[in-house]
């Protein structure tokens, strides 16, 4: 409860003598509210009554029913003493008194008899010192609540464009955040097994958001495909694991840093199982993080819970059954017996959770931990480091240059990140005059970016618009969002800007990376099964009347590479077949690995095929530095019939097959037509001589 509004300050005054807190109360003067306190339970009734609608207590020593060291002690069990500033008055002057008085966080020690200028000067110099303090503290407090809020946005910014195109809820990242969050407190709780701390709680959940990025880089027709996933899409479907984490791992910089690993470690082994039947390293037990185990338990349930376009949503109960009777994988049982546990908590707390209440809530717990005045400046220190950290590594993942400016002082500061793309210092004084930022940026640009941020209005603050500046001798083109910043006076006054500049070149360079990376066998550059699967069967429907040639190769000898001269020669082996394949197709024909020595080739064919697969099988054999080259190929062709990849593929696949158990090298084609009439019609050719076989 807060005192009834005045314009002066409230003064308590504890003391069981009335003479004293008469004099007391004279010497302080008329420009304080005045209150009295016969003993110390009046004092503490006073202040449970009043709270932090009292500026300051002058307390005794000596009182009955309470003394003034019981006062401190009830002060500092309800953390009182950290808003309340306390002057002891007291004719006890024994240095263990005042010792024990200072322990228990008194400001200030005066000693009877009073000298009235001493106790008015202390007065002032306490009430102003604690007004400087809190004021001090209330700034720390707004800029950090700015900043953690604006990198909790950028969280949500960056998961809600996953989940935006994944057709889930925008609660979904929301949602497993709190329940990892509420899973690993309980961990703390029952077990020690883990070494987890608060603050690892708190990088977790955060890491958490991010457990599936990989989806951005995913086809929206295998994301948001409403019925059963063939085994060709839910191998695409599996790599967004691998993708989000070579994503973190591809960052320039803070690869090292504790949120990048554990974001790390979440997006690559969130989908692994207990039993080691998951994906995509086959982690069993607690080879798997608890990060990546706890984040999996929280996404499965929301999934579960949550209406997708393949299902709907289960309730709360029947979601904990399907867990618990291992229904949804296999988990952790220490886990699952936590998840039994807060049942009913995880179905209170998502319940309620929205982004607006669950991230005040979080950064006001951030802004209480870094401002409360008995936080030790080490511990200070390493919370705002880890805001800072997690302000980096944001703007590195999102390829923005943050900056904040002030006008008073004429300062500019520019994200690590940011200053490091540009060339810039990441602190420019006078930046309107800054001759290295005029050069980037030129005079026009600047002077245009200053007119637009004073023309806007506190209702209307934000600016966006298209610049070019000049980036290690070249012209670039990025895009400028800005914030511009207005005081609370009765007039507002412009106090500066915050934006981020993002480069169109590089975020449509990064795009075509990860599109690159999701479609491309990482070793030897070729399509991946998944993405030749869709490019064939496009172009088949796109061209019904056109014949096409399917081949499955597979290198015969590979084993021996990599028993004999090692697993690197092994994969300059299939790099080396890659580029050979390359060679001996034409630049419309599809060329993917399959996996492990298997490749994949699909040609258009209007006439007899068999020269076609004669000219890519000469292409291949011979051999690598000293080492054989022999493959064997199964060949299928379509024969102006409406026919699938599926189908396809099975039959120069089971061609294959047939070559390989006759013996190796060469190459054997799947007689369409005859089979499609009840019949085997196989021609197999070994070195161009070809043998009929019914």
């Amino acid at each position: 409860m807060e005192a009834p509004f005045s314009h002066k300050q409230t003064i308590l005054i504890v003391d069981d003598s009335a003479m004293n807190r008469a004099l007391l109360a004279d010497m302080i003067g008329d420009d304080y509210e005045i209150l009295e306190a016969e003993n110390g339970l009046q004092g503490i009734a006073q202040m449970q009554a009043l709270g932090t609608g009292i500026s300051l207590v002058l307390l005794d020593i000596v009182m009955p029913e309470m003394d003034g060291f019981d006062v401190l002690a009830v002060m500092n069990k309800n953390e009182w003493i950290k808003d309340i500033p306390v002057i002891m008055v007291s004719s006890e002057s024994a240095s263990s008194y005042i010792e024990r008085a200072y322990e228990l966080g008194v400001t200030d020690f005066i000693s009877r008899p009073f000298d009235a200028n001493i106790v008015r000067r202390r007065v002032v110099n306490t009430l102003m010192l604690y007004a400087k303090q809190k004021a001090l503290i209330g700034m720390v407090a707004d800029q950090i609540y700015e900043r953690e809020k604006g990198n909790s946005l950028m969280v949500a910014i960056l998961s809600h464009i996953v989940e935006f195109r994944n057709g889930e809820s925008g609660l979904h990242v929301l949602h497993v955040g709190a329940m990892t969050e509420l899973l690993l407190n309980h961990v703390i709780e029952k077990t020690d097994r883990y070494n987890l701390t608060p603050a690892d709680v708190s990088l977790i959940s955060m890491a958490s958001s991010l457990h599936d990025i990989g989806k951005i880089s995913i086809p929206d027709e295998v994301l948001n495909k409403p019925g059963r996933l063939t085994d060709e899409e839910f191998d695409l479907m599996k790599q967004h694991t691998v993708i989000g984490s070579e994503m973190l791992d591809d960052l320039p910089m803070y690869r090292d840093e504790p949120l990048v690993q554990t974001a790390y470690e979440i997006c690559r082994w969130h989908h692994e199982r207990y039993d080691g039947r998951g994906y995509p390293d086959g982690l069993a037990g607690e080879d798997i993080p608890i990060a990546a185990q706890v984040v999996a338990l929280a996404d499965v349930y929301d999934a579960l819970t949550s209406k997708r376009v393949y299902k709907d949503a289960y309730s709360h109960d029947k979601a904990i059954e399907m867990i618990l009777n291992g229904e949804c994988g296999a988990f952790n049982p220490f886990l699952l017996e936590c998840l039994t546990d807060i049942a009913n908590d995880v179905q209170a707390e998502l319940h309620v959770a929205s982004f607006s209440n669950h991230t005040d809530h979080e950064i006001r717990k951030i802004v209480d931990k870094v401002v409360r005045p008995d936080a030790a400046s080490s511990r200070t220190l390493e919370l705002l480091d880890y805001e800072r950290m997690k302000y980096r590594f944001f703007a590195s993942m999102s390829n923005e240059v943050q900056y904040e400016y002030t006008v008073d002082p004429p300062m500019l500061a520019v994200s690590d990140w940011g200053a490091s793309g540009l060339d810039l210092d990441e602190i420019i004084m006078d930046p309107l005059n800054d001759a290295h930022l005029r050069e980037a940026f030129g005079e026009d640009t600047i002077t245009m970016l200053r007119e637009a941020l004073h023309a806007t209005t506190p209702d209307e603050p934000v600016i966006e618009f298209d610049i070019e500046a000049t980036v290690n001798g070249q012209l670039r083109w990025f895009h400028v969002t800005s914030r511009a910043i207005w005081t609370d006076d009765e007039v507002p006054q412009y106090h500066g800007s915050i934006g981020k500049m993002v480069d169109i070149h590089e975020s449509h360079e990064r795009l075509m990376e990860l599109q690159y990376k999701a479609t491309h066998d990482s070793l030897t550059g070729l399509m991946n099964h998944p993405s030749a699967r869709q490019a064939v069967t496009d172009r088949m429907a796109m061209n019904p009347e056109d014949n096409f040639v399917f081949m499955v190769i597979d290198l015969d000898l590979f084993k021996q590479a990599n028993d004999t001269r090692g697993h690197q020669f092994g994969d300059e082996v299939l790099r080396h077949l890659a580029r050979r394949l390359l060679a001996s197709v034409r630049d419309r024909d599809v060329v993917a690995r399959v996996g492990g020595d298997e490749f994949f080739i699909c040609m258009e064919c209007q006439v007899d095929p068999e020269p076609l697969v004669e000219r890519v099988y000469r292409s291949i054999i011979g051999e690598y530095e000293g080492f054989p080259l022999s493959v064997s190929i199964g060949v299928a062709c379509t024969q102006g019939d409406e026919h699938s990849y599926d189908e396809m593929f099975r039959k120069a696949d089971a061609a294959l097959y047939d070559m390989k158990r006759g013996g190796r090298g060469g190459y054997l084609l799947s007689d369409l037509s005859a089979q499609d009439e009840g019949k085997t019609a196989l021609s197999a050719i070994d070195g161009g001589q070809s043998e009929e076989k019914e």
